[in-house]
């Protein structure tokens, strides 16, 4: 998926998702060249693993 997509399908700013790329945290990611791309499958297991029941879970 581009990045456009991707931007799309988690409601954040592209910027977002070029600091989650040069910090670390964000879902993983494919760079061919200059490009980078977003396996769907990669996205849905992130998002998984980053679901929360409770604001005190992240404390």
């Amino acid at each position: 998926m581009t990045e456009t997509l991707t931007c799309e399908l988690l409601s954040v700013s592209a910027r977002t998702l070029q600091a989650w790329r040069l910090r670390g945290g964000g879902p993983p990611f494919v760079k061919i060249g200059k490009s980078v791309r977003y396996k769907r499958r990669d996205i849905t297991a992130w998002l998984s693993a980053n679901t929360l029941t409770s604001t005190s879970q992240r404390g």
